[in-house]
């Protein structure tokens, strides 16, 4: 009886140290959503860190823009870099936010490392091509929801539920990342 009792004591042990270790952080995620419902229109699995870039057409300048942005370990988002090829309307240096740059053609503010938290964004039409580039994939959020207003949201997920999408990604998530192997963003 005593033996018994040590066995199920055992399992019941092993069961909830492995629970609680698969309930731990495990990385994080990047989710946008329509802010008026709706399923989500890119789910990416990101490490601490790890760039995604939004790249669009400035509708004054029709001239491309790129926004480097990360997430922190507790799922806020940052933003990082902004690169652009011409001082545009409404670009510029921000008082005590990064440094400027020349790369080439480009004007880019470097080292940012501005807190946005969650942010909403209004998808611009086709020509304006909201596109969402991380580890080498591109989604074209303009054609996706052209004109619509959209919530970046940044979170901390768990271990169990980073495995579960690595098995099984979201239908959101751009296909071809299964294996976790990063590559540059822009």
């Amino acid at each position: 009886m005593q033996n018994h009792r040590v066995a199920i004591t055992s399992v019941v042990l092993t069961a909830l140290i492995a629970l609680g270790v698969l309930l731990r952080p495990g990385g994080l995620e990047l989710r946008v959503v329509p802010v008026d419902g709706g399923p989500p229109l890119a789910v990416l699995p990101l490490a601490a860190g790890e760039p995604f870039t939004l790249q669009y057409y400035h509708s004054v300048e029709n001239a491309p823009i790129w926004e480097v942005h990360t997430l922190d370990p507790s799922g806020s988002i940052f933003i990082e870099e902004e690169r652009y090829l011409k001082f545009g309307a409404g670009m510029g240096k921000m008082p005590g936010v990064g440094r400027m740059v020349r790369q080439g053609p480009y004007e880019s503010i470097v080292d940012m490392h501005m807190r946005t938290g969650n942010f909403v964004l209004r998808i611009g039409s086709p020509g304006v091509d909201h596109m969402l580039l991380w580890r080498g994939t591109q989604t074209n959020l303009s054609t996706l929801a052209p004109h619509a207003a959209v919530q970046f949201c940044g979170r901390s997920i768990s271990r169990f539920y980073a495995l579960w999408r690595q098995v099984f990604p979201h239908r959101a998530t751009p296909p071809g990342i299964a294996d976790g192997h990063q590559t540059p963003s822009t």
